[in-house]
């Protein structure tokens, strides 16, 4: 039998596979509300087959968006743009399929462009359709890269965040999502807490180790404690900063046991800094490794992600015990039916929609 396609026990959760299709910003939202777009996106990849979808970074706040076209989760009008896209991939989903999402809130990289044009801070130059700039908040005064300074939050704003979280995680169960994931990598608020590169507060959020977990963690803490059991809760973290005097797998490891301690299910483990200038050593599963020592070393339950996009090699992680779980991103935009190809070239068995059951064996390569 496939690794791959072997059920996963995700707390009270099972997953029919250990698939994930990982979250991926769409930048095409209005006003943080998902559109038409988001209902075509998330519909096609919740027929995929994979066992967990998890829906973009969506910030549980205005001032917490990347960008004017990210999504959100803090009205009443977010929360019934995402319940019409989130009722209608159900009804198209894979038996089994669980949906995911991903709370996050941008920090000091908040007020951006869109990637396709250019990803820099909106005052700089013109903003023209894509709306006006806003301040972004940060753990401390420190500028990511050429951005402006942002403010730094006093207690009562972290305070504030917090509350958002747990409103917006509870918007989350009510709209029927499976899986609630707390966004602490790639330079995000979350990140800039843990990181000694951007967290240089001398109060009892900052100046070590554990007092710039200590946010992350209370706000994790009280989300997990707003779910019910019936929902599963875990986190991205970064495992490397790639950073002179960052974040390493050290941290990963002992930050992922502090999370197991708050209630975490799961990890997902990434990498990424909060330093604008960071060039990060992009290959074939290059963040493996990362992943396989925090399993081997917490037994948490482990999703890794970057760069996987053949289903052998896939296969190969999980068989081999390096992650429990696989989350691809790139690959799902190339191929929303990967899943289908994995199980033909991997001799395992995954749902078609009906009306696509005669697509079976297409994507085979012609025997010799």
């Amino acid at each position: 039998m496939s690794a791959l396609f072997s059920p996963l026990q995700l707390g009270t959760i099972q997953l029919p596979n250990r698939i994930a299709v990982s979250p991926m910003c769409q930048y095409v939202a209005q006003d943080g509300q998902a559109t038409d777009w988001h209902l075509q996106h998330l519909a096609q990849l919740a027929m995929s087959g994979a066992g967990l979808v998890m829906l973009e970074a969506t910030a549980v706040e205005p001032r917490g968006r990347i960008t004017h076209g990210c999504l959100g989760l803090y009205s009443s009008q977010t929360a019934s743009a995402l319940e019409r896209v989130l009722r209608v991939a159900r009804s198209m989903a894979a038996p089994g399929t669980r949906f995911g999402i991903q709370l996050s809130h941008a920090g000091r990289k908040a007020s951006s462009r869109v990637p396709w044009r250019g990803g820099a801070h909106l005052s700089t130059g013109e903003a023209g359709a894509e709306g006006e700039p806003w301040q972004a908040v940060a753990p401390s005064a420190l500028a990511f890269g050429e951005f402006p300074l942002p403010t730094e939050l006093s207690t009562r704003d972290m305070e504030a965040i917090a509350q958002a979280y747990v409103a917006a995680a509870q918007a989350a169960v009510r709209l029927g999502f499976d899986v609630v994931e707390l966004h602490c990598a790639h330079g995000y608020l979350m990140h800039q807490f843990l990181s000694p590169l951007s967290n240089q507060r001398d109060d009892a959020f900052g100046s070590s180790a554990s007092a710039r977990q200590r946010w992350p963690l209370q706000v994790a803490e009280r989300v997990h404690a707003a779910l019910p059991a019936s929902v599963g809760f875990g986190a991205r973290i970064s495992a490397s900063e790639w950073t002179q005097g960052g974040l390493d797998v050290d941290h990963a490891v002992h930050f992922s046991r502090e999370l197991q301690r708050v209630g975490a299910d799961y990890v997902c483990v990434s990498s990424g800094s909060v330093d604008a200038g960071t060039r990060i050593p992009f290959s074939p599963g290059f963040q493996v490794p990362f992943a396989s020592r925090i399993r081997s070393e917490t037994g948490i339950v482990t999703r890794t992600v970057g760069a996987i996009t053949e289903p052998t090699q896939a296969e190969d992680i999980i068989a081999n015990g390096h992650a429990d779980q696989v989350a691809l991103a790139r690959a799902f935009l190339a191929d929303p039916r990967w899943v289908w190809r994995a199980a033909e070239e991997l001799g395992a068995t995954t749902f078609y929609p009906p009306p696509y059951e005669r697509a079976k064996g297409l994507r085979r390569p012609p025997a010799r």
